[in-house]
């Protein structure tokens, strides 16, 4: 077990290398790898606002970058991590890529579809399910969207003051004639 956590932990650490790409762009840090017989065959982080589109997100880019290595839509045999639960899109994407395991750092609570809001992995209506591990690695997973968002709650209120003595310097604190 713990030659398969540490496997595990080797490859979300992967992840968390997609992950502060993102970060760095100013994107939600989700960073995400596929491995197939032991080496990374595709790659993503989170870009949909570099890319202005809602699917650049880290697991379809991966999954895209993943088929294009084997040549086949099909990923089994292959396993994803992922730094965070994925949402539906993703969940789904999982679910029609075969792909037979994920590996999640952190749960998302609010949009989860591994479990959290919904469990779109092991719905047995499907014609596929995937075996889920979560927590590996989930406090760095955690810590870099908390300092995301710190950041981002730091920056919307210094641009949101900034705004504010802008127009206050407009008008020198004064309201303007109305022109009568």
């Amino acid at each position: 077990m713990a030659e398969i956590s540490s496997v595990h932990e080797k490859y979300m650490k992967e992840a968390l290398r997609q992950a502060k790409k993102a970060f760095w762009l100013g994107e939600v840090p989700i960073g995400c790898v596929i491995v197939y017989e032991g080496r990374i065959i595709g790659r993503g982080y989170n870009r949909r606002n570099t890319d202005h589109s809602t699917l650049s997100h880290a697991e379809i880019t991966a999954i895209r970058k993943a088929s294009k290595a084997l040549g086949d839509w099909r990923l089994e045999g292959c396993t994803m991590y992922v730094t965070l639960e994925p949402c539906q899109m993703c969940a789904g994407a999982v679910v029609q890529a075969r792909i037979p395991e994920l590996v999640i750092g952190c749960k998302s609570p609010k949009s989860g579809c591994a479990g959290s809001v919904m469990d779109l992995l092991n719905n047995p209506e499907f014609n596929h399910q995937v075996r889920v591990t979560e927590g590996i690695l989930a406090e760095e997973s955690a810590d870099i969207l908390k300092k995301f968002f710190a950041e981002l709650r730091e920056r919307n209120r210094a641009e949101k003051q900034a705004r504010a003595a802008q127009g206050e310097d407009e008008t020198d604190g004064e309201y303007p004639e109305s022109g009568t």
